[in-house]
């Protein structure tokens, strides 16, 4: 088939190298969200996907809207049989919807209908789902309601941050994305409706949900860390200033500390929670590079009392 693709991040760049190896289908074109700007100079920076399709020679497109009838008309010249889809970012138009004949196919990281939304990752993982995967399935204009064409599934480690999760995703579902154009391809594969039952939403996790509840049990803490690593990235409160959180560990055999209580030992941090204690392991104090939680607390003299979070 001759494919338009749509995507926007680094992890939506695997799918494509998937695609673009298979041999079977010519990837004629490749839709972005505009440059953004990036660094301590701000400086306008193409995304990942529009990278590595100029590096492939592919035609990049960069619409601000995906409604804009400069874009649409050139998606029209091109004429798709099927656009598949990655974390591009942008509402899709009915209007674009309908331009390829075997309509946009979306990667999207949960098996649909659980965590539909911008976050499945981080949800999952915050949920303390065991079992998560990804699924490609036809885009519709509702949130990630369409009919699915295949899954795969993935283990969600114990210790598991939602970068590393999203990682091991990222490639599972590529060769996902490629198997699904084969098999529409070759008329062997058939979307299936979703069921109605087990609709669970992840809408984006923004920097007040990624703020730790020191009142919550140290399991929850441990997932909310987790989650929200490496973005938008846990953090609580130490003399009126953000620390970052990075990683922390439960410890069970820890019950004497009152939530967000400090106990500083000579290579150790622990705080108190709703449960048991967490561990500091790394953090990153306001306009600082991360650090050990241990060297943290030598350099900031903690005294005896003291805590975190409001």
């Amino acid at each position: 088939m001759k494919l338009v693709f749509a995507g926007t991040p680094e992890v939506a760049v695997p799918a494509l190298d998937a695609l673009l190896a298979s041999g079977r289908h010519e990837v004629a074109a490749v839709v972005t969200r505009p440059d953004a700007p990036a660094g301590r100079g701000r400086r306008l920076v193409a995304s990942p996907v529009a990278q590595r399709a100029e590096e492939a020679g592919i035609e990049v497109l960069k619409p601000n809207r995906p409604r804009d009838e400069e874009f649409l008309a050139r998606l029209r010249e091109i004429g798709p049989d099927c656009c598949p889809v990655v974390a591009y970012g942008a509402l899709l138009p009915r209007v674009a919807l309908d331009v390829p004949v075997h309509g946009w196919v979306n990667l999207h990281f949960s098996l649909l209908p659980a965590w539909r939304g911008a976050a499945p990752v981080q949800h999952s993982i915050m949920a303390g789902d065991e079992i998560t995967g990804a699924s490609t399935f036809l885009i519709e204009e509702g949130l990630d309601s369409g009919p699915v064409y295949g899954t795969v599934t993935e283990e969600i480690r114990p210790t598991d941050t939602s970068g590393d999760l999203l990682t091991r995703l990222a490639f599972a579902g590529a060769g996902l994305l490629a198997a699904t154009m084969d098999g529409i391809e070759d008329g062997t594969l058939k979307a299936v409706p979703q069921p109605t039952e087990g609709i669970t939403l992840a809408p984006k996790i923004t920097v007040e949900d990624a703020q730790i509840d020191w009142a919550t049990p140290a399991l929850r803490v441990d997932r909310v860390v987790r989650g929200c690593t490496p973005a938008p990235g846990a953090w609580t409160t130490f003399r009126g200033e953000r620390l970052k959180l990075i990683q922390v560990v439960p410890v069970p055999e820890r019950t004497d500390l009152a939530p967000g209580a400090l106990d500083v030992g000579k290579n150790n941090v622990y705080v108190g929670t709703g449960s048991y204690a967490v561990e500091l392991h790394w953090v990153q104090a306001q306009g600082k590079k991360p650090m050990r939680a241990a060297d943290w607390a030598r350099g900031v003299r903690i005294t005896s009392g003291e805590s975190v979070g409001s």
